[in-house]
């Protein structure tokens, strides 16, 4: 009985002084992510300041309006922004895991470790820079008075693009610049999967005669399964979001080049900062974390279904 209650004292402190270092992740998470959940009242109010100025008092004195901030739904240029959206990331999901995990594969297969080291820096540098400097790289290249590709142009004796008003090429351009910002950031993290795959099965795969591409189709890729079903859950949770700095900075915000541009961030941006609607802000991005959790959900139950080993939950 002693013995119990000594095991049972010894089990309380451990857990309490492991409750103690988990305690300050838990309480900014509590105050940085799950106290403003609250916020999402908005989506349902129409936000206006009254008086004191407070958002506590702000939020309770605002009328309460329903769905009539999910209105922007019904707008013409619903459609587009949303099938920009989603086509976008669709592609850009599928493109960023084939290539990550091709460049991953062919980093991990290099003898000189020096160069290995200064390819995953190169690749991994983009990542660090913000949209407003790659748009200004973008700039270079197409701006139309003296753009690298328009004064290429000139010179050739040809009419130079006027790349801010045709949107020919932009589904290229944004996929190009998507691919350059992050794919670096994905190999690394399969690169880091690979690492961790048992060196003898590689020699076990030589021994019975499996040539390098045998052992990548049936050793390293099977090893990085379970880190390629993860990131792809999680891009896919993110179907619905486009990313802000890429659709806004790099295209210059042209209004021509609206219809292959405009996605649903960037629309409720340009509606908030003509018509100061918050609640139709606050609406849109409800709507958007509604849809990424139910496609996580969802896509971690089909791949349960297939593979219960690699799904999140």
């Amino acid at each position: 009985m002693q013995r119990a209650k000594k095991g049972k004292r010894r089990w309380d402190a451990k857990n309490f002084w492991l409750l103690t270092m988990v305690m300050p992740g838990a309480i900014w998470l509590v105050l940085i992510r799950y106290l403003p959940m609250l916020g999402v009242i908005i989506s349902f109010k129409d936000y206006k300041a009254q008086k004191p100025n407070t958002f506590w008092n702000n939020l309770i004195k605002s009328e309460w309006v329903g769905l009539d901030n999910f209105k922007f739904l019904s707008n013409t240029n619903t459609m587009r922004m949303i099938r920009n959206t989603l086509l976008y990331n669709a592609a850009w999901i599928l493109l960023v895991l084939v290539i990550a995990v091709l460049f991953a594969v062919m980093m991990s297969e290099l003898k000189n470790r020096f160069m290995a080291k200064a390819y995953q820096t190169m690749m991994f540098f983009p990542y660090f820079l913000s949209w407003v400097v790659a748009s200004y790289f973008v700039l270079a290249f197409l701006d139309p008075t003296s753009g690298m590709i328009p004064s290429i142009q000139r010179s050739l004796g040809l009419k130079p693009t006027q790349f801010y008003m045709d949107t020919t090429w932009w589904p290229l351009i944004l996929t190009v610049s998507n691919l350059w910002k992050n794919v670096g950031y994905s190999s690394v993290l399969y690169l880091a999967a690979i690492t961790g795959i048992d060196t003898t099965l590689y020699e076990a795969a030589a021994v019975d005669g499996a040539t390098k591409r045998q052992q990548v189709w049936h050793v390293t890729l099977p090893g990085i399964r379970p880190m390629i079903v993860i990131l792809l859950i999680m891009s896919v949770g993110k179907i619905f979001n486009a990313d802000f700095g890429l659709f806004y900075n790099v295209p210059q915000n042209s209004g021509p080049l609206y219809p292959v541009t405009q996605v649903i961030d960037t629309y409720v941006y340009n509606t908030y900062a003509n018509t100061h609607n918050i609640g139709m802000s606050a609406a849109a991005g409800l709507l958007q974390s509604v849809v990424g959790c139910a496609c996580i959900v969802a896509t971690n139950l089909i791949v349960r279904r297939i593979d219960a080993e690699s799904s999140l939950f």
